[in-house]
């Protein structure tokens, strides 16, 4: 039996990023040959559109680019993801780099100009508190050393 893992359903190839597209990784979709892939996407299970404005951390709280406050959005999202990999039992995930959801180590800093500065995202963050180790997608490489 497959160790499952979470994964950004963007990086899957499904619809679901700010912009109605996606992120399509064929390394990412490659894992499938060894884990059990779970998609997951936290803006969604927090009730936000697809498409929806781009948004991003300021301070403690998620931003639109308008200036509306989705932190509990983003919260509720990150919640449900939490609740998946518990009921799933998910040792990992690989989410989306840079994401106000799913960045980890590096997110883009709210001032909306592409701009990095060191942060997780509100569900990388929540998962990582959790014991639930968490990969990009420029980092499967390092998921497949520790887990095949």
């Amino acid at each position: 039996m497959k160790t499952k893992i979470l994964v950004s359903a963007c990086l899957l190839g499904e619809n679901c990023k700010y912009s109605g597209g996606n992120n399509k990784n064929e390394k990412v979709i490659a894992l499938k040959e060894y884990f059990d892939l779970i998609p997951v996407c936290p803006e969604y299970f927090g009730g936000l559109p697809i498409p929806r404005e781009p948004s991003e951390i300021r301070g403690e709280k998620v931003f639109s680019r308008t200036g509306k406050d989705l932190t509990n959005e983003f919260l509720t999202g990150a919640q449900h993801t939490l609740y998946i990999a518990k009921e799933k039992n998910t040792p990992a995930a690989v989410l989306k780099e840079r994401s106000p959801s799913c960045g980890f180590g590096k997110i883009y800093d709210g001032t909306f100009s592409g701009t990095l500065t060191e942060g997780n995202g509100l569900t990388a963050d929540l998962l990582f508190k959790n014991d639930i180790q968490i990969f990009g997608e420029n980092s499967v490489n390092k998921l497949l050393d520790l887990y095949t």
